[in-house]
């Protein structure tokens, strides 16, 4: 088979990867708007302005396109995490400054984070991807200190953080947030 053979597949691939983009995309979109119990494939078609039919196609049931969406962003919260792991430098002002950002630009696309997590404690097939980024938050914690205890203080005040931020608009700063989160390190150590 030559090069020009493989090429139409690979265009069809990449327009698929296009597709399914958009589509959770459009997700997302609605999770932010209408929130998670708002997500149907009439819903998130209409958002993507396609079928709901080729919605389908692409997700074949709901929890295919939950499980996308929540990967996506848990991908991208991994992504950030890894680089205050990898980087020199105070990782917990890294972390401060990443559950600050969450209340900025980046605030619809957290909502949706937070939306999508809150439903997986709910629906057992989102369970593995919420499981997969908690764990990647401990793994940032394990960086900062090897106590147990602080770990899961330190995961839980982050947590409770970004809840404040995001639902409550407890104003984003980055020294209080890194000030609460040394606070629950240091209490343990």
């Amino acid at each position: 088979m030559s090069d020009s053979d493989e090429h139409p597949i690979d265009g069809r691939r990449a327009r698929g990867n296009k597709r399914r983009a958009e589509i959770i995309d459009a997700t997302l979109a609605v999770v932010t708007r209408d929130g998670a119990a708002g997500v149907t494939h009439r819903t998130v078609a209409k958002q993507a302005g396609i079928t709901t039919s080729l919605s389908t196609y692409y997700f074949a049931t709901l929890d295919d396109l939950l499980v996308a969406a929540l990967s996506s962003v848990a991908d991208a919260y991994t992504a950030h995490i890894r680089q205050i792991i990898d980087a020199p430098g105070d990782k917990l002002h890294g972390l401060a400054k990443l559950i600050v950002n969450s209340g900025g630009p980046g605030r619809e696309r957290a909502l949706a984070e937070r939306e999508l997590s809150t439903l997986a404690a709910r629906r057992p097939a989102l369970a593995p991807v919420a499981r997969h980024w908690r764990e990647n938050v401990a793994e940032l914690a394990s960086t900062l200190t090897d106590d147990p205890q602080a770990i899961a203080t330190l995961v839980a005040a982050s947590d409770g953080l970004c809840t404040a931020i995001l639902i409550d608009n407890v104003p984003a700063d980055i020294d209080y947030v890194h000030r609460v989160l040394s606070q629950a390190i240091g209490t343990l150590l």
